[in-house]
């Protein structure tokens, strides 16, 4: 996809962080967007900014985590704009702590949203876009944490490598029939975003029930610490648009979290163990 003016994209997690970055570069392309979030009163201020700038957009609260929530978004684009051209499965959460002290909650919530929100968004979104015929695009947030591993962070990691591999099957099987819809797999470095504030969204019931370990504490405390240094969204937008344009399906840092990457995929494949290379900035 070259031209996206006139074009409709929808985008998950838009009402802050890379989300909200990714819609004020579509809009500024001259697409009308589409805002999903399950923040109503954030969503809405972001709506109403946008819509002062003269930009086109529907906002729809939406738990990602709920097909449900998922198919009444799909059905509210299709009433308003008639169609739906790039699907940004943005949405994500972020918890820490050891793997096997982490709480059931931590792997349902970080999974539930970060997982489950793209398998939503693919199952009901691709259908849609191959029956409009037309070219679209998909773009799910992964991250650097999908193409490499580290200790203190298991939900999160599995989560974007899951997306990852989702991605893949989808790109294989999209090309396989033909479709004129590309897929990238966004995978960011640190990005300056509220992620390390995911928890005001947490559902009551998958609230953690007792204070979370120390190393649960010590990395969500140095992810606070680490993040305002990070890459502005607005640079992650442009790399997608990019990443669209070009039909590329990595969009990879390529900072040390780049190198870490190919770290592990060396160790992959001379078959060694894990070497333990996480960037801490």
């Amino acid at each position: 996809m070259k031209d996206f003016r006139n074009r409709v994209a929808v985008v998950t997690g838009a009402a802050s962080g890379i989300g909200r970055a990714l819609a004020d570069a579509f809009a500024a392309e001259g697409m009308r967007v589409v805002l999903a979030d399950v923040e109503a009163d954030r969503l809405e201020a972001v709506a109403r900014e946008m819509r002062e700038n003269g930009f086109q957009v529907l906002p729809v609260v939406t738990d990602v985590t709920k097909a449900t929530d998922v198919a009444a978004l799909a059905q509210e684009t299709l009433t308003t704009f008639g169609a739906v051209h790039v699907l940004c499965n943005n949405a994500g959460v972020f918890t820490a702590g050891v793997s096997w002290e982490a709480p059931l909650e931590d792997y349902e919530w970080v999974l539930g949203v970060n997982v489950w929100g793209v398998i939503h968004g693919i199952r009901t979104f691709v259908p849609i876009m191959l029956q409009q015929g037309s070219e679209g695009h998909i773009v799910n947030t992964a991250s650097m944490a999908g193409v490499t591993n580290g200790p203190y962070s298991a939900p999160y990691y599995m989560s974007k490598h899951a997306v990852l591999s989702l991605s893949e099957s989808v790109y294989h099987e999209l090309k396989m029939r033909g479709a004129k819809i590309g897929v990238s797999a966004l995978c960011p470095e640190l990005v300056a975003t509220n992620i390390d504030n995911a928890s005001r969204n947490r559902p009551a019931t998958l609230q953690r029930k007792q204070a979370p370990p120390t190393e649960s504490a010590s990395v969500e405390a140095a992810l606070s610490s680490f993040i305002m240094t990070g890459t502005p969204p607005a640079t992650i937008a442009q790399r997608v648009l990019q990443a669209i344009r070009d039909e590329r399906f990595y969009i990879l840092s390529e900072d040390a979290w780049r190198r870490s990457c190919e770290t592990r995929l060396e160790d992959v494949r001379l078959g060694r163990n894990p070497t333990f290379d996480v960037p801490v900035g």
